[in-house]
């Protein structure tokens, strides 16, 4: 099950942020894009949902698990918005729950202070993450960048394959084989995976790749980007605690060994 890119929008509606259709949706068209947000707050579900639209989203609210997990069964979204702390289950089983069926982006919602609920959210799918108390306007940048980056992964054809060690990049198709065998990647995994095969042998630091994949420069945290890579090790290393493919390079980044 995977998200549908957009909706053609109707007369006198602006693209997320305000933008024009050429500012925003590139060779698209002009677009709406819908996003799914599961919170059980209900003060801060639609005090956020309210402000989203008025940046040119279409929101659908649920406040807690299942109903979320229903809501996206029944209409897939472009983008979810998902609270950790839910009455009914935990929002990483949430998160694990979607990636079961979907690579659609994914931010989590946590505490100001709380690292490990941050770092247990992104290991189990999610794209990126804010902390409360959300300011609708970075959340909605946020989610801009995202979804752009979505956007030009899926209207890039690059008609080439790429093969390290065991591992074959196929980007034309949007996969990665470990063996022959396909790997399950989310979007974000990809990219990264794509950026460092673009530069293999050299080293990225992690504001190059939080500004290449995710698209920010100061709105992320290089935690986001160490997450991610832990996540893409396990899929592409034999041992992912002892790495032969994408190496870390102390105080830098990481590398991808050619």
């Amino acid at each position: 099950m995977g998200p549908v890119m957009g909706r053609v929008m109707g007369p006198g509606l602006a693209g997320p942020g305000g933008a024009s259709p050429g500012q925003w949706s590139g060779t698209m068209g002009a677009t709406v894009y819908s996003l799914l947000f599961i919170e059980d707050d209900d003060a801060i579900r639609l005090a956020l949902s309210l402000a989203l639209e008025d940046e040119g989203y279409e929101v659908r609210q649920a406040a807690d698990g299942r109903s979320g997990l229903a809501a996206f069964r029944e209409h897939d979204a472009d983008l979810v918005l998902l609270d950790l702390r839910l009455p009914d289950m935990s929002g990483f089983d949430v998160c694990r729950a979607l990636r079961a069926d979907s690579i659609v982006p994914i931010i989590i919602i946590t505490a100001q202070t709380d690292t490990h609920d941050m770092v247990a959210g992104l290991e189990a799918g999610a794209d990126d993450y804010v902390t409360k108390p959300v300011v609708p306007k970075q959340l909605a940048a946020r989610i801009r960048a995202l979804l752009r980056r979505v956007a030009l992964q899926e209207s890039t054809t690059i008609p080439r394959a790429t093969r390290f060690r065991d591992i074959e990049l196929r980007r034309e198709q949007g996969i990665v084989l470990k063996n022959d065998v396909e790997l399950s990647l989310t979007k974000t995994e990809f990219r990264l995976m794509c950026e460092f095969a673009d530069h293999a042998g050299a080293v990225l630091s992690r504001d190059q790749l939080l500004e290449r994949v995710w698209g920010y420069e100061y709105l992320g945290d290089s935690r986001l980007v160490d997450a991610h890579v832990r996540r893409l090790r396990v899929k592409v290393e034999d041992h992912p605690d002892d790495p032969k493919l994408i190496v870390t390079v102390r105080g830098i980044g990481y590398r991808l060994v050619p």
